[in-house]
């Protein structure tokens, strides 16, 4: 096996990873945890590569095993979100705020108020404007202009009135009432 100050390879490897995931922990933040995993892999590895593999042989072992365990670790990190938040509870700009529902925490009028929103971020409280007529403390409210800040145009989530969808929903739900009280009569 190769030796570098007297460690071999493997264990230098082995070593490294271990070092890199113990400052992962320390520091986290998924800054060291791949490339820890990958070298700790690869340093698990060359300890049970045979010694007579040779310098080039286990060399490229090595390298193969850090690109495939360091792939797959990365992999695992992005796909199952291990340290939370994967752009959950995050606005990606003011037009996403807009049709959020929230709650009035403090008197909205047309000059004036606060609102907190169900899926407001890290911060979930805006500043707010009624669009309409003034909403009371704790009623339910849907944004409907973001503004492009931090001020946000609302409106009293009972007082929107139906749109043609909501129309043709109703109809729908009317029509199929209708053939039911039909089928229930001719049976």
């Amino acid at each position: 096996m190769v030796e570098l100050l007297g460690i071999d390879m493997a264990t230098l490897l082995l070593l490294a990873g271990a070092g890199l995931i113990i400052a992962e922990a320390l520091a986290p933040g998924a800054h060291f945890i791949v490339l820890g995993i990958a070298l700790l892999g690869a340093g698990l590895v060359g300890l049970a590569l045979p010694g007579s593999l040779g310098l080039l042989a286990t060399t490229v072992v090595l390298a193969a095993t850090v690109m495939i365990i360091g792939g797959a670790a990365l992999y695992g990190y992005r796909e199952f979100d291990i340290y939370g938040g994967k752009g959950t509870a995050q606005t990606s700009d003011s037009e996403s705020l807009r049709g959020q529902t929230g709650r009035v925490t403090e008197r909205v009028t047309a000059t004036g108020g606060e609102i907190k929103l169900d899926e407001g971020g890290f911060n979930p409280y805006y500043q707010a404007r009624a669009l309409d007529d003034d909403i009371d403390e704790g009623t339910q409210i849907i944004v409907v202009d973001p503004g492009g800040g931090n001020v946000l145009t609302v409106e009293n989530f009972e007082a929107i009135e139906e749109d043609e969808i909501d129309r043709e929903l109703a109809r729908g739900r009317e029509r199929e009432d209708s053939d039911r009280e039909q089928n229930v009569d001719t049976a």
